[in-house]
């Protein structure tokens, strides 16, 4: 059985593009700028540069952790070498729990934009959005499933004509803002520190999720070109141009609109920020192209994502071995694929039984803040520890290599945990429970080495 992904598919650009992706500028502004204004408020903007710096250090870890161990497996492989298999499995396992929750996330704005087209009354009706995102869902699977090369140049192609589309309506936004001018008047305290203790922690985990999606890269890493250097780079070189998107675009939002109105904009304020621009019904279907193009493809690497990580979880023995097989003739890991299928069909048609959109869409961003924050920590502090010799050689560097990433680790722990106790019970169920469940899928006994495994690099 062959257990070998396609080698050297993915060049330097093709990785950044694939992390850019990853994070999905337009979708996440268009799905998640509301929860973040309605969580901070005015502060929202300066969350989203406070709470970069502890994601850069998380993007750091993988670079560095990408340089000694590339593996499909990620954040799941480093933890377990380093940690342990228990920890290992649980960051594994907190990963395909996000990422099957994103299923639903990820979904709902391709279809309530699709619906902008041909059904603009229907937006707001979940089982009807539920019906549209469930044939996205299925399109985008079988893209995937005939290999990484044709999922790659879709994915150039959708990221430039999203990133092009998305920039021609922030151009338009502050011109108009300009010319006519602001619903809030722009103040420094805005990028302050004027937050309880519950609103800081709860804006963690909003930014999180903004941020979410760039360590697709190292996922890949198998299946790109001179993968020690160019997975970990592409992914930390994304965060860059995603800061500037969101932080741009958050400005924007309460330029625009009141704090009331921008916090209820949560099916897709990028439209809304078109319309309120002065580019009309055509500018406005524009901006639904864009998230519709950012949603495809953020849903893409997301499922990349999932099967990768499901994939090395099985080919290691974390999970049944049936998982760990790829196709021979696309090399991709089918089986791992089914079961995506499977399982995101589910969850999709589960959360139409919510009552709106909004609420899908709320409860879901924090609900993956908690898993997210959960295996980016373990990263950061199996980074803190890969590089702890960093200090032989400098201070500087054993702060900026180890104690960095260390410290970033630990600050999305104690994020997640105090946030915990001020999530309702379903976002807590879905993100803490999620989690526990785990346990009961794990494996104690040692990994069976009966069929080839992928040879991981060990650090030095």
């Amino acid at each position: 059985m062959r257990t070998e992904l396609r080698k050297d598919s993915l060049s330097f650009i093709e990785s950044i593009v694939m992390g850019i992706a990853g994070s999905a500028p337009a979708y996440t502004i268009a799905a998640t700028t509301a929860a973040l204004i309605g969580t901070a408020g005015v502060l929202a903007p300066g969350s989203l540069l406070i709470f970069a710096i502890p994601m850069l250090g998380i993007a750091l870890a993988y670079k560095l952790l990408n340089q000694r161990m590339p593996n499909a497996g990620a954040a799941y492989e480093w933890t377990s070498k380093l940690f342990g298999r228990l920890t290992g499995f649980l960051s594994g396992w907190a990963l395909l729990v996000a990422s099957l929750v994103f299923m639903v996330t990820g979904s709902m704005p391709i279809a309530t934009s699709t619906l902008d087209y041909v059904a603009p009354h229907l937006t707001n009706n979940v089982v009807a959005t539920t019906s549209v995102a469930t044939l996205w869902f299925l399109a985008i699977a079988l893209v995937l499933i005939t290999g990484i090369k044709l999922t790659s140049k879709l994915q150039m192609i959708m990221s430039t004509i999203e990133l092009i589309i998305l920039g021609a309506v922030g151009i338009a936004a502050y011109i108009h803002i300009g010319v006519h001018g602001a619903t809030n008047a722009f103040s420094w305290s805005w990028f302050g520190f004027d937050y309880t203790p519950s609103v800081f922690a709860e804006s963690a985990l909003v930014v999180i999720f903004f941020y979410w999606g760039w360590d697709v890269t190292s996922n890949l890493s198998e299946e790109t070109k001179k993968a020690e250097k160019n997975a970990g780079n592409g992914g930390f070189g994304s965060v860059f141009v995603t800061i500037t998107f969101y932080v741009a675009f958050t400005l924007a939002a309460l330029f625009l609109f009141s704090v009331k109105d921008a916090s209820g904009l949560s099916d897709n304020i990028v439209y809304n920020i078109a319309m309120a621009s002065g580019l009309g019904r055509t500018g406005g279907l524009l901006a639904s192209i864009a998230v519709i193009l950012s949603s495809i493809a953020t849903l893409e690497t997301t499922m990349l994502q999932f099967s990768r990580t499901l994939f090395a979880m099985g080919r290691d023995g974390g999970l049944t071995r049936y998982l760990g097989v790829v196709d021979p003739r696309t090399q991709t890991p089918v089986r791992a694929m089914y079961v995506l299928i499977g399982l995101g069909v589910a969850t999709l048609w589960a959360s139409s039984f919510m009552p709106s959109i909004s609420t899908i869409i709320n409860d879901s961003v924090n609900a993956i803040g908690i898993q997210v924050a959960y295996y980016y920590g373990l990263a950061g502090m199996a980074a803190a520890w890969l590089m702890r010799d960093s200090f032989r050689v400098s201070w500087l560097r054993g702060l900026a290599f180890s104690a960095f990433p260390g410290l970033s680790g630990i600050f999305l722990f104690v994020m997640a945990g105090y946030a915990v106790t001020t999530f309702g019970l379903i976002t807590n169920l879905v993100g803490v429970g999620g989690l526990v469940i785990g346990l009961v899928f794990f494996r104690s006994q040692k990994k069976d080495t009966s069929s080839p495994a992928q040879p991981v690099y060990v650090p030095e």
